[in-house]
């Protein structure tokens, strides 16, 4: 039997909870439960409440779901060039 094909869909991290799980509302309102993919925490990308981010979901289960990439937010002025503090 084939495997069944994952559900892409993105959402906004409403609450951060123990063991990299988090609540997250999806585009259309749902709120699921969600817990970081394998890359997510081998790489140590950070999330906080607030965050967009990509979401696949199993066709079997809609409550839960595996936070694949979070999207960058641009909120806040560029930071300021590192200046070189060594001479020659």
């Amino acid at each position: 039997m084939a495997k069944e094909e994952l559900l892409e869909i993105e959402g906004v991290i409403d609450e951060v909870l123990p063991d990299t799980r988090f609540r997250v509302t999806l585009e259309n309102g749902v709120v699921v439960i969600a817990y970081a993919a394998g890359k997510m925490r081998k790489h140590h990308i950070r999330m906080i409440a607030g965050d967009k981010v990509s979401l696949e979901m199993s066709p079997y289960d809609l409550t839960k779901a595996r936070i694949t990439f979070r999207h960058k937010t641009t909120t806040g002025p560029a930071p300021a060039p590192r200046q070189n503090n060594y001479r020659r």
